[in-house]
């Protein structure tokens, strides 16, 4: 039970959540009476909604989080606080566009002003909230976080400097521990058994993985999830015997090639093309570019989408999934050349964060698989749309894992260098300013990680697409600013390759564009959906 004055706290920032989500709804309805092209026409103000309304679910489950106790409703009230003024500042001079009056929020500002305070927010500084996992969690926590800590953080920076491959030492010992089989039924050899634990247990090893490294760590173990999703939901059972055993123990490594050069998040434009083998032995013959595929070289086998019915007016239904086998390569790009003159070649593109995985843009020149490679046989034919979005939208929630892991570590880091860098007399940890920072910095990780637990939940249930692509859009955009805040603190060093703070700010800024750019999943999915859901509050 939580004190009388942090239950009142608590009570004030749920009507302030309470506010804020009415003048959202007023907004979102507004919006969708604005007419059919209203997403089109009116971008910047869909835009900002899907963001505010992201936030706001946040809040939402900030609230509940703040239930537990007076540290948890302490870093509840800063975060709605934050949300709230973020909202407010997002309204003056649109008023008209975002159909509300002025000063909409001003009775749910005076129910957080006390949080915005800087002394009350210095208070806080230190203090990190509880995760309230179970005991089976907080033992996949420890061991990957153990992992990570031992295996991957002692070579994170020399892969990140040198852009080099990811030891197989990693991959192997991740094998051990079963993390390629989380999201692989256990039937098929992997640990899935369809509850909750699946998706939880995969945002906590993702975390704990990307503290460590986003690029050496934080992505491998959904490496074969995509393609383990797809298949469980619509491949043969001879490709799911085949395949998924062999995902699940690390012996095969997965890759994805969806996206091309001209195409990105408007997959319904796919131009590679699969047709059928001119030699008449039922198997296919790919012909096109795919680009920014990563791990493709290491990776054993590619998820490839492609356009197999030539009637381009189909879109998204003229497109279909196949599982492409490959030898391994480095990180340098490959080029492998088949007996009947088919060519696969693989450029790597440089980035600047996160490396170890390493993108390519895959050339395929003719290039022959056999029938069996199409998911799903003959009754695959043109659902590849639908059986990779069945990986892409829990991809999602693994990217906001992903964020929390890459902003806990930079907390961290921020909170050491914080405690030791003396500046004017005194550590820096102890100025007002860099107190109310790492106040901050702590609430967001905090609430964002009770987020992407709730998602996971949700996911469980069957439920919760829209609010897969909601944490992404929030947790990301904190990524960014939580590493941007850490590096600043670190001052000229944050600048320095000394410290793996840079690391982390580089690393941040990839998570906002992959797994759906943030532009696109905010207008296209989140936005369209609430106006969809608004439209139809209205017609009942």
């Amino acid at each position: 039970m939580i004190a009388s004055s942090s239950l009142a706290d608590l009570t004030a920032a749920s009507r302030a959540v309470g506010i804020a989500r009415g003048a959202l709804e007023t907004a979102i309805g507004h919006l969708a009476r604005s007419g059919p092209d209203a997403l089109e026409a009116h971008q910047v103000v869909a835009y900002d909604l899907a963001h505010a309304a992201a936030a706001m679910e946040g809040a939402r489950v900030a609230v509940e989080y703040g239930s537990h106790g007076e540290l948890e409703t302490q870093i509840a009230c800063a975060f709605v606080a934050d949300s709230i003024a973020d909202l407010a500042g997002r309204i003056p001079g649109r008023e008209g566009a975002w159909g509300l009056a002025g000063g909409a929020l001003d009775a749910a500002l005076a129910e957080v002003a006390a949080y915005r305070d800087p002394a009350w927010l210095a208070g806080i500084a230190g203090k990190s909230g509880p995760r309230h996992l179970d005991n089976d969690f907080e033992l996949v926590q420890e061991t990957f976080r153990r992992f990570a800590d031992e295996r991957i953080a002692p070579v994170a920076e020399a892969i990140h400097r040198e852009n080099a491959d990811i030891p197989e030492s990693i991959i192997s010992g991740l094998a051990e521990l079963g993390a390629f089989g989380l999201s692989i039924p256990e039937e098929y050899g992997g640990f899935a058994s369809g509850g909750e634990s699946d998706y939880l247990g995969m945002v906590v090893a993702t975390e704990e993985l990307s503290r460590a490294s986003l690029g050496a760590g934080g992505s491998l173990i959904t490496r074969p999830e995509i393609l383990a999703r797809a298949l469980v939901r619509g491949g043969t059972e001879a490709q799911k015997q085949n395949w998924l055993p062999r995902l699940a123990s690390g012996e095969v490594m997965a890759a994805v090639a969806v996206t091309e050069p001209d195409f990105g998040s408007d997959v319904a434009g796919v131009t590679v093309t699969a047709s059928a083998s001119p030699l008449g032995e039922g198997g296919w013959v790919i012909n096109g570019t795919k680009t920014w595929s990563t791990f493709a070289a290491r990776a054993d086998v590619v998820m490839l989408l492609a356009r197999t019915d030539p009637d381009r007016s189909l879109g998204h239904r003229g497109l279909s999934l196949f599982v492409v086998e490959k030898d391994r390569a480095d990180g340098r790009g490959f080029s492998f050349a088949q007996p009947g003159g088919g060519r696969l070649e693989g450029r790597p593109i440089d980035t600047i964060g996160y490396r170890g995985m390493h993108s390519y843009e895959l050339s395929f020149d003719g290039w022959a698989v056999p029938a069996d490679s199409l998911v799903g046989g003959d009754k695959g034919l043109g659902r590849g749309f639908y059986l990779q979005m069945e990986g892409f939208e829990n991809g999602r929630l693994q990217t906001a894992a992903r964020a929390v892991g890459v902003m806990q570590a930079a907390y961290e880091s921020a909170t050491k260098y914080a405690t030791d860098r003396v500046v004017f007399g005194q550590p820096i940890g102890r100025y007002q300013l860099s107190q109310v920072k790492l106040a901050r910095m702590a609430v967001h990780i905090a609430v964002a990680r009770q987020y992407m637990y709730q998602v996971a939940r949700l996911m469980a249930k069957g439920e919760g697409a829209l609010e897969a692509s909601m944490v992404k859009a929030y947790v990301c955009r904190s990524a960014e600013w939580v590493t941007r805040e850490a590096m600043q603190l670190h001052g000229g060093m944050g600048y320095a390759e000394e410290y793996p703070v840079s690391r982390y700010f580089v690393d941040a800024r990839v998570l906002s564009i992959f797994e759906g750019a943030d532009e696109t999943l905010a207008l296209k999915v989140i936005a369209r959906r609430l106006v969809e859901r608004s439209r139809a509050t209205d017609r009942a």
